[in-house]
Order: C-alpha cells, then sequence, then structure tokens
C-alpha cells in the first residue's frame, strides 16, 4: 500500500483523518504545519499528500505553490473547512488532484485516494 503524508494543524482532525488511512492499509506519516510538511516529503518521499489549507506559518496553498514551482509529482488531495468554489478552483489549478470538505467522509477520502494514486502510476507508466 501507499506512504501518505496527512498535514493538519487539528490534532483531531489529524487522527481522524489517519485513522481513516491506515485501516485502509497504508502507512501514514504525519505533518502539523506546512513546514513540517515539506521537510517530511523531503525526508519520507511519500505517495501521496493528503493537505489542510488553513494552518499557521506556512498554508496549505504555500506548499502547493512550492510543490508547483518545483514541479513535484506528488499527488496532492486538499481537505478544507472552505467551501468557496475559487479556493477549490485555484487548489486544482496549483496541481491539486481532489479538494474534499472536512471532515471527511471515509468513501469520498479513500476513493480520491485512490484516484490520486492510480493517476500518479499511470503517469509513471508513460
Amino acid at each position: 500500500m501507499a506512504k501518505i503524508l496527512v498535514t493538519e494543524d487539528s490534532i483531531y482532525m489529524r487522527r481522524v483523518v489517519t485513522t481513516m488511512v491506515r485501516e485502509a492499509g497504508h502507512t501514514v506519516v504525519e505533518a502539523a504545519d506546512g513546514d513540517e510538511c515539506l521537510r517530511q516529503i523531503a525526508a519520507e518521499s511519500p505517495d501521496l499528500l493528503l493537505l489542510d489549507l488553513v494552518m499557521p506559518g506556512r498554508d496549505g496553498l504555500s506548499v502547493l505553490g512550492e510543490l508547483a514551482k518545483s514541479e513535484s509529482s506528488l499527488p496532492v488531495v486538499v481537505l478544507s473547512a472552505d467551501i468557496q468554489e475559487s479556493v477549490r478552483r485555484g487548489c486544482l489549478e496549483l496541481g491539486a488532484k481532489a479538494f474534499l470538505n472536512k471532515p471527511p467522509k471515509k468513501e469520498a477520502l479513500l476513493a480520491a485516494i485512490r484516484q490520486a494514486l492510480g493517476e500518479a502510476n499511470r503517469d509513471t507508466e508513460r
């Protein structure tokens, strides 16, 4: 299964998400903010990033921007309480594979993970 980096500043929400991901058989790495997220990406080479947007310090949009600037192929699924269409569209334009509202429903989260990992695998097979 995949190694998934869960970046979320809320300990409660991070626990909820990591539990769902672990129950699906994936390995989980955690980060509490954007700076820690970027360090974990470099150190752990995850297969997928689950990313919150609003965090202290470096936020999720900044992380997406850094990944886009470095032309990273790491698939990203954004998890946010923000329901604005402009925010969702902005995340997708920066390369996010999916945008889910928090708290995510387990079925929707696991489907987004499967889809994002499947797209990443197809890209590397080309």
